[in-house]
C-alpha cells in the first residue's frame, strides 16, 4: 500500500489525538483513516455531483 503524507494544523492534530484516544483508536492515524472513509462513503451515496457540492459546503469545506 502506498502511503500519502498530507499536512495538518496543530491544533486540529491535537484534536484528533485526543479524540482518537478517548474513542479507543491505535493511532491518531487510523481515527483520521475512519473519518475519511465514512466521509466518503456518504458522499459516494450522494445521487449527483450538485448533491454533493451542497454537502460539503454544508459542511464546511467548501464556500
Amino acid at each position: 500500500m502506498a502511503v500519502e503524507k498530507v499536512k495538518i494544523d496543530a491544533e486540529l492534530m491535537a484534536k484528533v489525538r485526543q479524540f482518537a484516544k478517548t474513542a479507543g483508536y491505535s493511532s491518531p492515524e487510523e481515527f483520521i483513516h475512519h473519518c475519511l472513509e465514512r466521509e466518503i462513503s456518504t458522499l459516494e451515496s450522494s445521487d449527483s455531483e450538485e448533491e454533493i457540492k451542497k454537502k460539503l459546503k454544508g459542511l464546511g469545506y467548501i464556500g
